[in-house]
């Protein structure tokens, strides 16, 4: 359909891309002016050829020699064709959306009562009755089929997805043919209404193909031309394509071939005895907006958007919640993303997050969870098992003391796999720290499990399930419930197993954070250095270590023999006394 369509006929037409357009215009506004020009007149031609010495006669020769072609003999046809009406030459109309303009045969067909079916037809049949009162149409070769006319039903379901001359048309073309009579002035469908499940858990093969469609309604408009000879016109044959417009319910409009502006006109060449050449131009006619309207609707459109903005601030509100002074709000959407390196399949995760002093959470905040079973691939070298499972953590920190150092909270997880006689094993414990920085981390733990003494555990293991467990899976790290001076492992046997990946998206939000000068003023503080994230963390494991390196000097000085301590301590110099 890019320049011609030709129903029992042929034509050659220079092929056009179609155009895409987008307005928030009403499509009503829309009005086209389509110009189509006879190039060659009626006869036999020939390429075009040097003109004989000689005075040039004026008149019809030279627009045959303008046309590329001379005619061999002056003919009685020819003659005929220099006697014909300027209207059949050439003609011009500017038409508007869905505006309908009858051909010869239409209106030889509607005004025959018999011919007509439908209630469109009947009217068809009444708006010609007018027209022959008034004189006739003003048309005489462009001509419009609408939307609800017979040609573009037919138009559409005749339409071909490649350039093979023996296509067989599939089921969703078939389907996305019909796509247009789905009416844009449908109502839509309350939801008090629906009564088709939301999710269909077990689809059959008919309900994919059916709901397999682009849901666009589309209206289609086409500006045809028939370019018969003078004197048959009227006939389907040569009818002719000119230009196709879409309209969707989005306001894209599309139109096929596009306008012509500077890239020339567009050429019909008519195969036949007489090949008959046509030129035709398409021009967007629609009336130009003038500057004091186009500002009076910007300015309706700001006013619109103004209040849809102020009616979104009141739906959310305009206080941001803030958390209480001296409070920090740690929010984690976290996500355990795989487990790889296990020894056996059917991998599932337990997680629990220890929250330590003066930290807090909601009474309906869940700090713990178990993930789905998830079976194994083979990816490279290991075998990995892809979970994906999501998790949310909202917690805050409440500052008690100025000078101790908050602590953060710890996330306890331990792997186990389940096989098909719902035999259980632990594959291994870790442990991981929330990050100190906001933002993305990910991050991979290693994992380690007990193991017991001698081979019959291992065996245990193997054939009947089960192994040995950790009581506390804080015991992974040192446990928020120790309150001794050493927590010995010795015979604690474990084996390193495989690790566990963790995407963390962490957020912190703090009244210490706000940038002003009141702020600025209480660096001292805790909750003020927390905005230094970076230097927090370097300054929280200096002091760490500090503290080990200070307790392991207080043991090394506890095991000292008492003698040399005392004649340590008596070979310090005192000072004289005067």
């Amino acid at each position: 359909m890019a320049g011609a369509a030709r129903r029992g006929g042929s034509a050659v037409c220079r092929s056009r891309d179609p155009a895409v357009y987008r307005s928030r215009d009403p499509i009503r506004n829309l009005r086209l002016r389509v110009r189509i020009q006879r190039v060659s007149p009626a006869g036999p031609l020939l390429p075009r050829v040097p003109p004989p010495a000689g005075p040039e006669r004026p008149g019809r020769a030279d627009r045959a020699a303008d046309a590329g072609a001379v005619p061999l003999r002056v003919t009685a046809a020819s003659r005929a064709g220099a006697q014909r009406p300027r209207e059949d030459e050439e003609e011009e109309v500017e038409v508007g959306w869905q505006e309908k303009l009858f051909s010869q045969f239409e209106v030889d067909l509607y005004l025959n009562e018999s011919a007509c079916q439908t209630p469109l037809d009947w009217q068809y049949h009444e708006e010609i009755r007018k027209l022959e009162k008034a004189g006739g149409r003003k048309n005489c070769r462009i001509f419009t089929y609408t939307d609800h006319d017979r040609f573009t039903n037919l138009e559409e379901l005749c339409q071909k997805v490649t350039d093979s001359d023996h296509e067989v048309p599939s089921y969703l073309v078939e389907r996305m043919a019909n796509v247009r009579r789905r009416r844009q002035d449908r109502r839509p469908v309350e939801a008090s209404s629906l009564k088709s499940k939301i999710i269909t858990w077990e689809p059959s093969e008919e309900f994919i193909k059916n709901n397999h469609v682009i849901n666009t309604p589309v209206q289609t408009m086409y500006i045809m031309g028939d370019l018969g000879p003078y004197g048959k016109l009227g006939h389907r044959e040569y009818e002719n394509v000119l230009c196709t417009i879409k309209v969707d319910g989005n306001g894209v409009i599309t139109v096929k071939p596009d306008f012509t502006g500077t890239k020339g006109a567009y050429r019909i060449e008519l195969d036949g005895e007489k090949r008959e050449v046509w030129e035709y131009t398409i021009e967007n006619a629609s009336a130009q907006v003038q500057p004091e309207e186009e500002e009076r609707e910007q300015r309706v459109f700001r006013e619109l958007y103004g209040r849809h903005r102020d009616y979104l601030n009141g739906l959310v509100g305009s206080d941001f919640e803030m958390p209480l002074p001296g409070t920090l709000r740690l929010f984690v959407n976290g996500e355990i993303v795989s487990a790889q390196g296990y020894e056996y399949d059917n991998l599932y995760v337990h997680f629990f997050l220890e929250l330590p002093d003066q930290w807090s959470s909601s009474p309906f905040q869940q700090l713990s969870g178990v993930t789905q079973t998830c079976a194994t691939k083979a990816v490279g070298l290991d075998n990995v098992a892809y979970f994906c499972y999501p998790f949310t953590v909202d917690i805050f920190y409440t500052q008690e003391d100025e000078d101790s150092l908050p602590q953060w909270p710890v996330l306890y997880f331990e792997v186990l796999s389940l096989d098909f006689w719902q035999r259980y094993r632990v594959e291994g414990y870790g442990s991981l720290v929330l990050p100190t920085c906001p933002g993305v981390h990910m991050l991979t733990i290693p994992t380690w499990r007990p193991v017991g003494l001698g081979p019959v555990a291992e065996m245990r293991r193997f054939f009947i399930g089960g192994s040995p467990e950790l009581e506390d899976l804080t015991y992974v790290r040192i446990p928020s419930t120790f309150k001794g001076k050493r927590l010995s492992r010795f015979g604690f046997r474990t084996e390193t197993t495989g690790s566990v990946t963790f995407r963390l998206y962490c957020l912190q939000q703090s009244r210490a954070f706000v940038e002003n000068s009141a702020l600025r003023q209480r660096m001292q503080s805790v909750l003020d250095r927390l905005g230094g994230f970076s230097q927090q963390s370097s300054v929280y494991n200096v002091l760490e270590a500090f503290q080990r390196a200070r307790r392991r000097m207080q043991e090394a000085r506890e095991s000292l023999p008492q003698d040399l301590i005392s004649t340590s301590a008596s070979a310090v110099p005192h000072p004289l006394e005067p």
